[in-house]
């Protein structure tokens, strides 16, 4: 098949069903998707004019920018990297190489976190969200977006990634609602906060090489590594958020597949109480797990 720079019959809707083919010849699982995704950003135009404007041919350098974007996608670079950004809770989010790229599974925490603050009332003062790993700051500025009379804390221990959150912070108008903190999980913070949240690396040191390519080699290792088990850092942060929460507070984590029981035994352990079910995903897996800080 003829290289989309080097075709200069190509209209938009030619260069979308030509790269299409391409991308599902190579086995890439949305290759629909993520042709107009990457021809829409190669033209500088969203779907409406994409639509509207089908039959333009690309110039030269739409079509070599196209092409560029094209060969990086089959060889299994994630459209979110190279494009540098992703959508999440309907937010647009820039990407770093120190950040995760969002995830639908990851709203799932969002989620839960909604429902268990719309439970309770903070009196007397500004609620406090602290998110412990915060990457790009997708979990943290989306519950800024959804309470508004929320105060947010995002930690990191990359300065790119808190780079990044504080970017995106600034770009979806939150930034004199959030702050960004470098350091280990929870270790600079002090509370109380009303809603603490993490998605926290979880993935046991030995399945890594055995993850899809998309993520093995693209998202950071840092991000993903959990130790041998997989549970490292929720032994970390978990009794750091059981001293940081407030009266009634509540622990939102994200969980790997068949880790939601071990990792409510470990709340369980500081203290916290586990008072309502973890919360599947759109898949079933039991992604979101919570307990609050009962008052003595």
């Amino acid at each position: 098949m003829v290289p989309l720079a080097t075709d200069s019959r190509h209209s938009i809707e030619s260069a979308r069903r030509a790269l299409a083919a391409r991308l599902q010849a190579a086995g890439i699982e949305e290759p629909g998707l993520d042709a107009r995704l990457l021809v829409g950003a190669a033209v500088e135009l969203d779907l409406t004019a994409m639509v509207t404007q089908a039959a333009r041919r690309l110039t030269p350098d739409e079509a070599a920018r196209l092409e560029g974007y094209a060969q990086r996608r089959l060889a299994h670079e994630p459209v979110a990297r190279i494009l540098g950004a992703r959508e999440f809770w309907g937010l647009p989010f820039r990407l770093s190489e120190a950040t995760l790229v969002p995830r639908p599974d990851t709203e799932t925490v969002v989620e839960l976190a909604l429902e268990i603050f719309r439970e309770f009332r903070v009196s007397g003062r500004r609620p406090r969200i602290a998110d412990i790993g915060t990457g790009s700051g997708a979990i943290l500025l989306a519950l800024l977006h959804e309470i508004p009379e929320a105060f947010g804390v995002g930690t990191d221990v990359s300065l790119t990634a808190l780079n990044t959150a504080r970017d995106n912070a600034a770009t979806l108008g939150l930034s004199g609602r959030a702050a960004f903190v470098a350091c280990s999980y929870a270790a600079a913070l002090q509370g109380p906060f009303d809603l603490i949240v993490s998605n926290p690396p979880y993935i046991p040191s030995a399945e890594i090489p055995k993850l899809n390519i998309e993520v093995r080699e693209h998202d950071p290792h840092l991000a993903l590594d959990g130790g041998n088990d997989g549970y490292d850092a929720y032994r970390i942060l978990i009794p750091q958020a059981a001293e940081l929460l407030a009266a009634g507070g509540a622990l939102i984590v994200e969980a790997g597949q068949g880790q939601a029981r071990n990792i409510e035994t470990l709340m369980g352990a500081a203290a916290l109480s586990v008072d309502r079910p973890a919360k599947a995903d759109l898949g079933g897996i039991l992604r979101a797990v919570s307990a609050r800080k009962m008052p003595p």
